[in-house]
Parts: structure tokens; sequence; C-alpha cells
């Protein structure tokens, strides 16, 4: 891949004025541009979406993305997002970095999560003869997670993994069914495609998600803000985890606690996989 610096060093003349902006954001604020979405950098830059992704194009980039992994590499990131801090070698001081940060997305995550939000939402699952959960890579991992934690509640949910098999549930769904979208950017096209689906279907649709704006929250009927920020070489760290989790385990407490038959359910799935213990 080549460099993302160099290539926009030897194509700088031959930019138009809307471009050059971006070329100028980009070379003063690298490191802010790993974190930004298209809209973020095109807002930034004072430009548009489309100016970005011809911007990416004409440095020989088939897309922002790919622009992203290039400009990563130059800036020398290593796969977990240090700072400024020295890089941790001893085992104690690697588990002081992992601890840290995942308490600092806790921190950031109760800081932006809105109370109400989460309680409508765990009102309309609760509420809901199905809920589908759709999330794309490491976020699918967290769907299938609630899908299990829901299921232990006694309610109808399932999570969908392949954007595939996302698009067809979505589509199934109808008035007072729930669809909740998970993904950390927001703008991961197979989630906000399914969600737009659900929507049409007439499903309530929450978003899970770091970006409040544009993209997945664009979807959402109700948008629960999670923290925190990854490079493109981080891409499902603990961290970033963290806020989902977090939401995760408030929505179960919050059903748990009032919904009519939740300990019943909790009792009836412990028991029948309590003999699979030796």
């Amino acid at each position: 891949m080549p460099s993302a610096l160099i290539s926009l060093k030897n194509q700088e003349s031959q930019l138009t004025p809307a471009l050059r902006r971006i070329a100028d954001f980009v070379q003063h604020h690298p490191d802010q541009v790993l974190y930004h979405t298209v809209s973020d950098l095109a807002e930034a830059a004072g430009s548009s979406d489309a100016s970005v992704i011809r911007f990416c194009r004409d440095l020989g980039f088939s897309g922002f993305q790919e622009f992203k992994l290039a400009l990563a590499g130059d800036l020398a990131l290593s796969p977990v997002e240090l700072g400024t801090q020295p890089v941790p070698e001893r085992p104690a001081e690697i588990l002081d970095y992992v601890v840290r940060h995942a308490h600092q997305a806790i921190e950031a995550t109760c800081q932006l999560v809105h109370l109400d939000a989460v309680e409508r939402a765990a009102e309309l699952i609760a509420a809901a003869p199905r809920t589908d959960l759709y999330g794309a890579g490491a976020s699918g991992v967290t769907a299938e997670d609630f899908a299990y934690k829901f299921l232990r509640l006694g309610l109808n949910a399932q999570a969908y993994r392949d954007p595939h098999l996302a698009a067809m549930a979505a589509v199934s769904l109808q008035p007072g069914m729930v669809a909740v979208g998970i993904s950390r950017s927001g703008t991961t096209i197979d989630t906000v495609k399914a969600l737009e689906a659900a929507r049409r279907s007439g499903a309530a649709v929450v978003a899970i998600t770091h970006r409040t704006r544009g993209g997945i929250a664009q979807a959402a009927d109700l948008v629960l803000a999670t923290s925190i920020a990854e490079s493109p070489l981080a891409g499902g760290s603990v961290s970033a985890k963290m806020g989902q989790l977090l939401v995760l385990d408030l929505l179960f407490t919050l059903i748990a606690l009032n919904h009519p038959r939740a300990a019943t359910s909790i009792a009836r799935t412990a028991a029948v996989v309590a003999d699979r213990n030796y």
C-alpha cells in the first residue's frame, strides 16, 4: 500500500481548492483523521463527502478506509492506541494499560448515555414479541451476547451477523417488534441497511454506537451512545467493547428488574443447563 502522506505531497499541486482544504487538514491533523468518518473529515475541512472520496481516489486509494489504513502506517501506530505514553513492555505494565483504557471507556460511556433513551429502549424490548439484533465483525459478537442475555429473560431475541440474513430478517419484522443495530463507528453499511429495512417494516429501531450523528443514527428511533473511538488498526479492542457491554448490562438489568416474568425465566434457563456442569 502506498504512503498516504507521500501520495498527498506528490499530488498536492494538482488538487482543486476543495480537495486542497482536505489535504491541509490531513497534513495538520493526521492523528485526528484516523478516527474520522467521511462526514467527519468533510465537516472538519469545510468540504463535502463526495470531495473526500474523490480526494482519496485521486491519491490512488480505493476509498477512505484504505486511505486511513495507509495513513495509520505512515504514523507507525501499533495495534493498540498508546498516545504519548511509553510502550508497555512487562506484563504488569500491559495489564495496567488495558485496565486503564477499559475504565476510561466505561467512564466516557456513563457521561454519554441518556438514561431516558435506555429506559425507553428497555420498555420496547420487554414488550416486543420479537427483537432482532444486527452487528458486523466485533459488534456481531456483542449482538450475539445481547441475544443470549435477552433469551435468559424469556424474550424472543435473535442475533444476525450475516448481512443477507440480517436483511431478510429485517423485512419480515412488523410493528411492535424491535430491531437493534450495533456499530461502534456508526457507518457499517450492512448494519445501517438492515436497520433501514426494519424501519420500513414498521419496527422500532434502536442504535448502539459511538457516532450519534449521521449513518446509523439517522436510521434509528433511539440512539444509545457508547465510547470509545478506535484507529483502523485497533478494531474490536476491549476498550471499545466495554461501552457496548455497559449498555447491554444496563438494558438487561432494567428489563430484569421490571419484567414480570424475568425472575422465572432466568431460573428456568439456568435449571435446564445445570446438568451440563461437572
